[in-house]
């Protein structure tokens, strides 16, 4: 077993967790394969007037961090978004095989690295309003430092006794991705043996929603219709809609999981970031930061752009970010994004904001141990400048266009490879692409795509594909 590449340590994933609109990790799976939306009225967060422009978001309806075991004395002091980071990390040592214990007894290699967009600014705005309302007698002692950005990353840290490098991401919809990134770079640089990382964010405020309706850039025209609102690279897209939730991993080097017999996920090959450096909030027309980013992820990675198989998308159904992003898919990929299957998980449960890019890399996750790529919902009405793959699923107005790839072992393990013991473990396999009948797509002879591993396997011969 090879535990580097070019001389550094492998990363993997080995536990996870999500509390979204649609539940836990394992309820948002279930509904994103569904085709489910989780975008409804917002009936908990605020009471909005009957003109208020935007009455929609992936509110999460029933969530209570004392049934987590999160302290209530603790609880009440804590933004949302602390709340949910804390929730979730108790859910993530149970997934991942560990106890608060285990993580104490390495303490100083590890680490954590959370992010959110705005972080506590619900209660930044919650305790103000009251502040103001008494008088301006003495504030919360609690408010104002509930509010900074790093405490969803502080509460983790405590909670496990994570007393290794500590990170607090703040980039926008960047997020959850960089924080990904980020924390595998300290396993990498054997900073850290192991990192809990995420993101995680909670703003469905009526300031909040106004202010980015006043942006004109959530959908208006949806109130009454909430699950049809965030429809990505349809050519009627409004704008994203507003959601909470948190997506959290234990990241951890490849040497370290297998000695404690962990269970492993995927393996993390490579990660970037780049920036526009053009506008606060517009992206650069051409994509070109985004395929700034995505090429340097593919040769941190040391693949090519022919082995990707799958772009879960940013997909924010604003009308600029889908086009650029299509644009951005192409400089890269070439003639095979035509090919290449692109969806967004965004057209389900909304833009988690600092929370999006995790909850993404999960949905990536688990289309790689089940095989099945999840749908993009809503997509009715074409955009010529949106001309991908979007896996679009039509609800109840038709069938389903989501990817099904089927499983097919080829032949014997160590015909295959030479480590019959890797391929065994991690499910290395081939994989043949079709899509459900009535998809529109005429499905002649199957192609092979390598979903799992870093390992390259031989093709089967003709002769053998043609018994499978």
């Amino acid at each position: 077993m090879e535990y580097t590449r070019n001389g550094r340590p492998r990363v993997v994933i080995t536990g996870m967790s999500a509390i979204t609109a649609l539940g836990d990790l394992r309820e948002t799976w279930e509904g994103l394969k569904a085709g489910k939306s989780g975008i409804s009225r917002i009936e908990v967060s605020f009471t909005y007037p009957p003109d208020f422009d935007v009455q929609i978001a992936g509110e999460i309806k029933d969530f209570d961090p004392i049934k987590y075991g999160v302290n209530p004395k603790e609880a009440r002091r804590m933004a949302r978004s602390s709340q949910m980071s804390v929730a979730a990390t108790h859910v993530l040592l149970e997934d991942a095989g560990l106890t608060v214990d285990d993580v104490r007894a390495e303490g100083e290699r590890v680490g954590v690295v959370v992010g959110s967009s705005m972080a506590g600014h619900d209660m930044a705005q919650k305790l103000t309003t009251e502040w103001k309302t008494r008088g301006h007698k003495l504030p919360s002692p609690f408010g104002l430092v509930s509010s900074l950005p790093n405490m969803p990353a502080y509460y983790v840290s405590q909670t496990i006794g994570a007393l290794g490098p500590i990170t607090a991401i703040s980039t926008a919809c960047a997020t959850g991705t960089q924080a990904l990134g980020d924390a595998a770079e300290l396993i990498r640089s054997r900073r850290a043996d192991m990192v809990f990382a995420g993101g995680v964010e909670s703003i469905i405020t009526d300031y909040c929603i106004a202010g980015f309706a006043a942006m004109k850039a959530l959908p208006t025209n949806y109130n009454d219709r909430p699950a049809e609102a965030s429809r990505p690279f349809d050519a009627d897209r409004e704008g994203f809609v507003c959601s909470e939730g948190i997506a959290m991993m234990v990241l951890e080097s490849l040497e370290h999981a297998e000695a404690r017999g962990a269970r492993i996920y995927a393996e993390i090959l490579g990660h970037a970031s780049s920036s526009d450096a053009y506008h606060f909030a517009a992206p650069e027309p051409e994509g070109a930061g985004a395929a700034r980013a995505m090429r340097w992820a593919i040769e941190d990675a040391g693949i090519n752009p022919e082995q990707i198989d799958y772009v879960n998308a940013h997909g924010s159904s604003t009308p600029l970010n889908d086009k650029t992003e299509t644009l951005a898919i192409k400089k890269v990929l070439g003639e095979r994004a035509y090919n290449t299957p692109v969806s967004s998980t965004k057209s389900l449960l909304g833009h988690l904001l600092g929370g999006a890019g995790t909850i993404e890399a999960a949905a990536c996750v688990m289309t790689i141990n089940e095989g099945v790529i999840h749908p993009t919902i809503n997509y009715h009405t074409p955009d010529p400048e949106c001309d991908l793959d979007y896996v679009p699923q039509r609800g109840a107005r038709g069938q389903s266009r989501c990817h099904d790839l089927q499983l097919v072992r080829v032949g014997r393990a160590e015909r295959l490879h030479r480590d019959r013991a890797r391929i065994e473990r991690c499910g290395c396999v081939y994989w043949r692409t079709t899509a459900h009948a009535g998809s529109g797509r005429d499905v002649r002879w199957p192609s092979w795509r390598r979903l799992c591993c870093s390992w390259r396997l031989r093709r089967p011969s003709p002769r053998r594909r043609a018994s499978l």
